[in-house]
């Protein structure tokens, strides 16, 4: 995994040029201290489970990952031509952060990791066309106690 403080000092200073900036107003919702959440991944980098279907072109199903996998369980079939697969194949946390979640558990941080995690496959659909597929996940997360989602674009 790259880190700032490994990278030359021009990228880092490019890079955090980028950063967002803190939004205006109050938050729309509130929850419990960080310490006290319960975490669940939601990732749109085509990651399964090897006994999992591949995902395929303009799929706009969804996976449920254990919170137990481990990272070399997971495989990637996005079909983007244009998404590297080098950081996954060196390192699933790049696309799925579970040890992280696993760290900041063990270190109090957060309060617990959800029991499963999402992934879908983020090329070729629309916002309209995924809907019902983030309703069904918002449901899931919802049973599950989820108070806090890592959502991991790619």
């Amino acid at each position: 995994m790259a880190r700032l403080e490994d990278m030359p000092e021009v990228e880092r200073r490019h890079l955090m040029s980028k950063a967002c900036l803190p939004l205006p107003g109050e938050p729309f919702v509130y929850g419990p201290p960080l310490a006290e959440r319960r975490v669940a991944i939601v990732t749109t980098a085509g990651l399964h489970r090897r006994d999992q279907p591949a995902f395929l072109l303009g799929d706009t199903g969804y996976r449920v990952i254990s919170g137990d996998v481990a990272g070399r369980d997971l495989v990637m079939s996005h079909t983007s031509v244009n998404f590297d697969r080098t950081g996954f194949q060196q390192d699933s946390n790049v696309v799925f952060p579970i040890d992280r979640l696993r760290e900041l558990e063990a270190d109090g941080t957060i309060g617990s990791i959800a029991r499963y995690h999402y992934a879908l496959m983020g090329a070729l659909w629309e916002p309209p066309e995924i809907e019902a597929t983030a309703r069904t996940i918002a449901g899931f997360l919802k049973q599950d106690q989820v108070d806090a989602a890592l959502l991991v674009p790619v």
